[in-house]
C-alpha cells in the first residue's frame, strides 16, 4: 500500500520518469523515510511501555554479584537502553559509583550503543529478522565477553581516585500506573525520534544516492582491492566517524545490497556505534589512558572477529 502511494506521488502526480536515477532516488527516500518513522513510532512506544516493568534496582544488585552472570545482565541492560556511546557514559559512571565491578560496567558500556530499540527496529525493517537476531546476539556476546576480559585484567588501579572513593548510590523504585506507563512509552517514542530524525533523513538520503547512482561494479571493485582485510579496514574507518546508527543503517543496507559482505557492513556499524573519539575524551574524566586503550583494543578485536564470523554465516542468514 505504501509503495503504491509513493508510486502515484512520484510518477503520476509529479510526473517523473520511472527510468531516471533521480526519480528512483526520490522514490527510495520517501518510501524508506516513511516506513522507518512508522516502525520507530510504534515499536519504541511498545518497548517503552514494557520497560516500565523492568526492576532497575534489582538489575544493579544482579550486576554487583560479578562473574559472567553479572556481565550478561549488564549487557542485556545496555541492549535495552537507547543511548549512543557518549550518552552511555553517565550511566557507566553511576554503575561504578554503585559498586558494580569494573568489567561488568564495561559490558554495559560496550553493548549499550551497539544495540538499542531503534537500531533493532531499523535493522528488522531493512535487513530482515534473521540478520537482526544475528547482530543482536553478536553485540551481546561482544559486550559480555569483552567486559569479562577487562574484569579479569584487574585494571581498577587505572580509574580516577574520586570515582573509586565515591559513595554508593541506590536506585529509587518507581510505582507505575497504566497512565504513567503509557505516558512513559509516548515520551520514549517522541524523545528518541526527536533525537534521531535528522540522522534518519541523512542516512536514507545517502542510501538513496548510493542505491541509484553508484554502480554495483564499483562496489565490487573496491572490495576486490581490500580482499580479506575489508573487515578490519571497515572497523578502523568506523571508529573516527562518530554518529548515530540511525544514519548508518540505511547506508549499510544499500552497501550490502551492492555487494559489500554482510559482516563487513555490520562491523563498520558496530565500530561507529561502540567506539568514537568523543567517547574516549569523555572517558578520560573517569579513567587513565591505559584503561581506555585496553577498552578500545578489546572491543575492536571483538568487532573484527564478529565481522569475519558473520561473513562466514552470511549464506545461512
Amino acid at each position: 500500500m505504501l509503495e503504491q502511494l509513493i508510486n502515484i506521488l512520484v510518477y503520476d502526480w509529479i510526473g517523473m520518469d520511472p527510468e531516471s536515477h533521480l526519480a528512483g532516488a526520490i522514490h527510495f527516500f520517501l518510501y524508506d523515510t516513511i516506513k522507518i518513522f512508522l516502525l520507530l513510532a510504534v515499536m519504541i512506544f511498545a518497548i517503552g511501555v514494557l520497560r516500565t516493568w523492568l526492576p532497575e534496582h534489582r538489575l544493579k544488585r544482579w550486576m554487583s554479584r560479578g562473574g559472567l552472570w553479572g556481565n550478561l545482565v549488564a549487557a542485556l541492560f545496555g541492549a535495552i537502553t537507547p543511548f549512543c556511546s557518549c550518552s552511555s557514559i553517565p550511566i557507566f559512571i553511576s554503575l561504578l559509583k554503585a559498586g558494580v565491578p569494573l568489567g561488568v560496567t564495561f559490558s554495559f558500556l560496550i553493548t549499550s550503543p551497539i544495540i538499542n530499540e531503534y537500531l533493532v527496529v531499523l535493522m528488522a525493517g531493512e535487513f530482515g529478522l534473521p540478520i537482526t537476531v544475528a547482530y543482536v546476539l553478536s553485540g551481546l556476546l561482544i559486550g559480555t565477553l569483552g567486559g569479562a576480559v577487562i574484569g579479569r585484567l584487574r585494571l581498577e588501579k587505572h580509574l580516577e581516585q574520586d570515582i573509586i572513593a565515591s559513595a554508593h548510590n541506590e536506585s529509587t523504585v518507581t510505582q507505575h500506573t497504566w497512565s504513567t506507563r503509557l505516558r512513559y512509552g509516548w515520551d520514549e517514542a517522541t524523545g528518541v525520534i526527536r533525537q534521531i530524525w535528522v540522522w534518519v533523513l541523512v542516512g536514507v538520503a545517502i542510501g538513496a544516492l548510493i542505491h541509484n547512482y553508484v554502480p554495483q561494479e564499483t562496489i565490487h571493485a573496491a572490495m576486490d582491492k581490500t580482499g580479506i582485510f575489508s573487515v578490519p579496514i571497515a572497523t578502523a574507518l568506523g571508529v573516527p566517524m562518530y554518529g548515530s546508527c540511525a544514519a548508518i543503517v540505511p547506508i549499510a543496507v544499500v552497501l550490502f545490497q551492492k555487494g559489500i559482505p554482510l559482516g563487513t557492513a555490520l562491523a563498520f556499524m558496530m565500530a561507529m556505534a561502540a567506539l568514537s573519539l568523543p567517547e574516549a575524551i569523555m572517558l578520560r574524566r573517569t579513567m587513565r589512558l591505559q584503561l581506555i586503550a585496553v577498552f578500545f583494543g578489546i572491543t575492536t578485536a571483538a568487532i573484527i572477529f564478529t565481522g569475519y564470523l558473520l561473513n562466514l554465516l552470511a549464506n545461512v542468514l
